[in-house]
């Protein structure tokens, strides 16, 4: 793996054909979806990116099993006027599934708090917590993954400052929801978040040299339910 602080391990099921997603220095990505079985039995459908290189030895077609280390990518796009995060995983190494694998959801991210902690409480009584999770990467890139906190740990994170560093372990994961829309309707829409089972501080100076926010990204509306996949430019 190129990089420590971000690492995604993910088996299941590809759900439709590969899509030529970008071309980056002559070699070509193609983009799919991936639905990958939780322990609780439900299911998450992500979005995935893989190199053609990847590809020569093992050709993927809907159906297919699939099992993949990688990293968390994210990338910015504007779409009616907004700017807007998409996340995908992105695959470095294709592996072989083994079919009684206990986990086949694992994320460890290490990277700095770019947004202050968004801390709440639903209606039945859940403490939540979200989080903007820098992540450096070579060629001074940054990506920018949002993550969900849960309970205590929720509790503990929203005290948790900009350029604060943490580690965290937990899954990625689709989630629906509904967007209401000025007219009273409301708009299905789908969000891509890393969902923490585990997070600690890293005890060091806090961050303060990841790659700041696009103006873009600076409104709240650019994080809260702007997490749509719509391809993949890693």
């Amino acid at each position: 793996m190129e990089e420590t602080g971000n690492i995604i391990h993910l088996r299941g099921q590809i759900c439709q054909s590969l899509q030529f997603g970008h071309e980056l220095f002559g070699e070509q990505f193609y983009v799919t979806t991936l639905r990958v079985p939780r322990l609780s039995g439900a299911e998450d459908f992500l979005p995935i990116t893989i190199s053609e290189r990847l590809l020569i030895d093992e050709p993927l077609t809907a159906g297919s099993m699939l099992c993949l280390e990688g990293q968390l990518r994210s990338y910015n796009k504007v779409i009616e006027g907004a700017g807007r995060l998409l996340i995908t995983a992105f695959a470095q190494r294709i592996l072989n599934c083994e079919e009684d694998e206990e986990n086949p959801n694992r994320v460890q991210l290490t990277g700095a708090l770019c947004k202050p902690p968004s801390y709440r409480t639903t209606p039945f009584g859940r403490e939540i917590a979200d989080l903007m999770l820098a992540v450096n990467r070579s060629y001074g890139k940054s990506d920018y993954i949002p993550c969900i906190t849960w309970g205590r740990t929720a509790r503990y994170a929203a005290n948790l400052k900009i350029g604060d560093r943490v580690q965290l372990v937990g899954r990625f994961q689709s989630r629906a929801y509904q967007k209401q829309l000025p007219d009273g309707t409301a708009l299905n829409k789908v969000a891509y978040e890393v969902s923490v089972s585990r997070l600690s501080t890293v005890r060091d100076e806090p961050r303060r040299d990841f790659h700041t926010l696009p103006p873009q990204m600076q409104s709240p509306g650019a994080l809260t339910g702007a997490r749509d996949f719509q391809g993949a430019r890693p």
